[in-house]
């Protein structure tokens, strides 16, 4: 999404039009999962491809796009049900519809756990709703000791409304991991990981309404601008955050059967 890779700037219309048509096009996709209501496909299944897109899809009952746009700009309720991440914070603000933040993802154990910086732009369609982000470079917020800095080439939700009370999620993610990885882990993202995580979003949309009712109900700072309370980044500060200039790990010998029992939960 980095235009030539050299300059940070804030996605457009343009960019939001060609997510969607990748969420929504077959072509060139392989389909890995097809169970329950959630669909996985890859992109780039070369033997030698760590940086591989995964597209997954699910049908979300009883839940209207709007509450689930809400779901994934919540970062407070984020922590009820992300179970993965480690920690999550907004930086600051761009524009009324972009900011930067951080991310750190517990990975499946003996893995080294990831961090991301992310600029992150949000677009609501009519009924449809899309969220967008990829990797940039924050002078206060360098890679850390304790996590490998990964990088977001394109991450981000599609949430097309199917009627008045459900949607339909898109989550679309080409990330490098900074880490020569095990193909276990390759195959197990499509079989395992991601529709575990489309599930998650999804009971987390029904449960959203009661607990955003009893927790500041009226602060949506994506839908109200005005209550957004960040302070100011220039894009100036930004530069994209390239892959090669990071530390690259070498994680192939990990074996499957070291995997931590909790990573096998359903």
């Amino acid at each position: 999404m980095s235009r030539g890779g050299e300059m940070v700037y804030i996605p457009d219309d343009s960019d939001f039009s060609s997510f969607r048509d990748q969420c929504e096009s077959l072509e060139g996709w392989h389909c890995q999962y097809n169970k329950a209501g959630v669909t996985v496909w890859s992109q780039g299944q070369e033997e030698s491809c760590t940086v591989q897109k995964i597209k997954t899809r699910i049908s979300c009952k009883d839940v209207p796009a709007e509450t689930l746009y809400d779901v994934l700009h919540d970062t407070h309720y984020r922590k009820k049900w992300d179970s993965n991440m480690i920690e999550t914070y907004d930086i600051g603000r761009l524009t009324v519809n972009a900011d930067v933040g951080y991310y750190s993802w517990k990975c499946p154990s003996p893995l080294k756990n990831r961090d991301f910086v992310t600029l992150r732009s949000w677009l609501p369609l009519g009924n449809d709703y899309m969220i967008i982000n990829y990797s940039v470079k924050h002078p206060k917020y360098p890679p850390r000791k304790d996590f490998v800095r990964a990088v977001s080439l394109q991450t981000g939700y599609l949430i097309k409304a199917n009627g008045a009370s459900a949607c339909v999620l898109y989550y679309l993610t080409q990330v490098d991991p900074r880490g020569s990885l095990p193909k276990w882990v390759v195959n197990r993202v499509s079989q395992f990981v991601a529709p575990k995580a489309m599930k998650k979003i999804y009971k987390a949309g029904l449960k959203y309404p009661e607990w955003k009712r009893r927790h500041d109900p009226g602060y949506k700072p994506w839908v109200y601008p005005e209550q957004n309370t960040l302070p100011s980044v220039s894009l100036a500060e930004l530069s994209v955050q390239h892959a090669d200039s990071l530390e690259n790990i070498d994680e192939t010998g990990l074996l499957e059967d070291h995997l931590s029992t909790s990573d096998h939960e359903a």
